[in-house]
């Protein structure tokens, strides 16, 4: 039981089932693309430029620049943890796709490592935009910036895992907004993204630091756009790759045990 939990069954049958993702997010990419094209324009316009007037520095950096990166945090965040919670969700309960996989050579542990591939790839994708978007506003630091596309899928792949494990748990499509109101909505607003971590209680910053993965996001995406790279940067790339890859084995002993049951 326990080598079977560490040493999921995943062959490279699962990138099929990415592909059929993949296959269906681009035939419906007109709806698909806009979001990340319109939702970093109108922040930067309302929040960054607007409320960044009466902010000024944070830091010492402009407001717009400091929440630029918390932006593109965001979005990798909401991306991968949406697509593998209501996403998945309706493919596993009222399409029966997953049903449809498993009835092929496919195993369980193949189609749900395919879903968190593509959750992470639509985080990849849409960070991508993001940052092509904020170049053309010239509030990012190049080429360091780059360095974000490649991590945006080890940073969608952690939420991808935890949105999986949520849906593993969840008996209904309507019980999934609990986990969206009472974690990530906190995460949100508490991980450092529009106002630093030092300007809230010590507690609420020991929380932030060790229960909320979007934190350590922020500050990786943050340091790369900025170009200041310290030891808390290698700190919070290690905790997400280190709960990334927990929450990847999690996820999918949990689904399996849905699944079969």
């Amino acid at each position: 039981m326990v080598s079977s939990f560490f040493t999921p069954s995943v062959t490279r049958s699962a990138w099929m089932v990415w592909r059929r993702n993949w296959d269906v997010f681009f035939k419906t990419y007109r709806v698909n693309f806009l979001p990340p094209f319109l939702e970093p324009v109108l922040y930067l316009l309302a929040i960054g430029f607007g409320l960044g007037l009466f902010v000024g520095e944070i830091d010492g950096v402009p407001y717009v620049e400091f929440i630029a990166p918390a932006l593109v945090a965001i979005s990798i965040m909401n991306s991968s943890f949406f697509e593998c919670t209501y996403g998945s969700f309706v493919r596993m309960y009222y399409m029966k796709t997953f049903d449809a996989m498993v009835a092929t050579p496919l195993s369980i542990e193949d189609v749900i490592a395919g879903e968190l591939l593509w959750g992470a790839t639509r985080s990849f994708l849409y960070a991508t935009i993001m940052l092509f978007v904020f170049t053309l506003f010239g509030i990012i630091d190049l080429p360091l910036s780059l360095l974000i596309i490649p991590f945006s899928f080890a940073g969608g792949l952690l939420f991808a895992g935890i949105g999986m494990c949520f849906t593993a748990i969840t008996p209904g499509i309507n019980e999934l907004n609990y986990p969206s109101f009472l974690f990530i909505t906190p995460m949100f607003l508490f991980s450092g993204t529009f106002f630093p971590l030092s300007v809230l209680p010590e507690p609420l910053q020991i929380v932030a630091l060790a229960i909320f993965p979007l934190t350590h996001l922020v500050n990786v995406t943050r340091s790369l756009t900025l170009s200041q790279i310290n030891p808390l940067f290698f700190l919070s790339l290690a905790w997400i790759f280190v709960f990334g890859g927990l929450f990847f084995l999690i996820s999918i002993h949990l689904m399996k045990r849905r699944l079969i049951v």
